[in-house]
C-alpha cells in the first residue's frame, strides 16, 4: 500500500516544525507539497531527509513553490507545466517514483477576475489540460494533486453565495476542472466520500475554522490505472487545528 498525501504548507519556514511533526506522526510514502515559499537552495532537506524522505524541490523567493517527498528515489521529469516556456512561476514539479508518475500543482488563485491573475489562471488549467491527456495517452497510473484553487460544486464550500463571483468558484474555474475530470481523471475524496461541507481550507480570518466555515480546494486527481488501486481517501484536519497552522490541511489516499 503506498500513502499519498497533498498538503499546501503556506511556507516550509514558518510551518517547519508542524511538517516534521506530521510526517512522523502520519508517515506518507510520497507527500505533495505546495506554497514553500523559498528557494530550493534554502529547503531544509536535512531534517526532512533525516526522516528518511528524498526531496525535488521547485522553489521561489517568498512565493509560490512546489516540492516532492518520498521514501523511494525521485525521478524529476518535469519542472514546469508545458506549454508556456515565458511563465516563470514555481507552481508545477512532476517525477516518477517507482512505477507511479505524480505531479505537485499550486494553480493559480486567479483574484481579481477583473485582472489578468484571472485569464493567466483560465489559461494555466487549459494547459494543464492538455498535458493531462497527454499523460493519459501513456495508459500509466499517476496522480495530479495539489491545490487546485478550486471549488468544484456547491457541496465544497460553506456558502456557495457568497462565493459565486469568487476566482476559486465561478463558473469558468468550474468548467476548466470539470473539463479536466472529465478526460478521465477521479476525483480521490469524491469517489470514496459523498458527505457535503468536508473541507481542505478555512480562511484565517473572521473565525472560519472555528465555525467549520471552509472549501474544498486541495485535490488528488488519479488516471484510471490509478484509481483501480485506491483503497482510501481522507482529509487530515489535525494538522489545521495547531498552534500557528497553515490556512490549509492535509488530504492523502492509499493505493494498494
Amino acid at each position: 500500500m503506498i500513502k499519498l498525501a497533498t498538503w499546501n504548507v503556506n511556507s516550509v519556514k514558518a510551518r517547519l516544525p508542524h511538517l516534521l511533526r506530521w510526517l512522523k506522526e502520519a508517515a506518507p510514502d510520497i507527500v505533495l507539497l505546495q506554497e514553500i515559499k523559498l528557494l530550493a537552495d534554502d529547503f531544509p532537506s536535512l531534517e526532512i531527509g533525516d526522516l528518511g524522505y528524498n526531496i525535488a524541490v521547485v522553489g521561489q523567493k517568498s512565493y509560490n513553490g512546489v516540492a516532492i517527498l518520498a521514501k523511494q528515489p525521485v525521478a524529476v521529469e518535469q519542472r514546469a507545466l508545458p506549454g508556456d516556456g515565458s511563465d516563470e512561476q514555481a507552481r508545477y514539479l512532476e517525477a516518477v517514483i517507482g512505477e507511479l508518475r505524480v505531479a505537485t500543482l499550486y494553480l493559480p488563485n486567479g483574484n481579481p477576475v477583473d485582472s489578468a491573475k484571472f485569464s493567466y489562471k483560465l489559461a494555466w488549467m487549459e494547459r494543464l489540460r492538455l498535458h493531462a491527456q497527454a499523460l493519459l495517452d501513456r495508459e500509466e497510473p499517476f496522480v495530479l494533486g495539489g491545490d487546485f484553487n478550486v471549488i468544484p460544486s456547491a457541496e465544497d464550500v460553506y456558502d456557495p453565495a457568497a462565493w459565486q463571483d469568487d476566482a476559486l468558484f465561478r463558473l469558468e474555474s468550474r468548467a476548466q476542472f470539470r473539463a479536466l475530470i472529465y478526460l478521465g481523471l477521479t476525483d480521490a475524496f469524491r469517489a470514496l466520500h459523498h458527505e457535503p461541507h468536508s473541507y481542505t481550507f478555512w480562511d484565517y480570518q473572521g473565525g472560519r475554522w472555528q465555525r467549520d466555515e471552509g472549501l474544498r480546494i486541495d485535490h488528488l486527481l488519479l488516471s484510471p490505472q490509478a484509481a483501480d488501486r485506491l483503497a482510501a481517501c481522507e482529509i487530515d484536519r489535525t494538522p489545521r487545528g495547531w498552534e500557528r497552522a497553515s490556512d490549509h490541511t492535509p488530504v492523502w489516499c492509499a493505493l494498494a
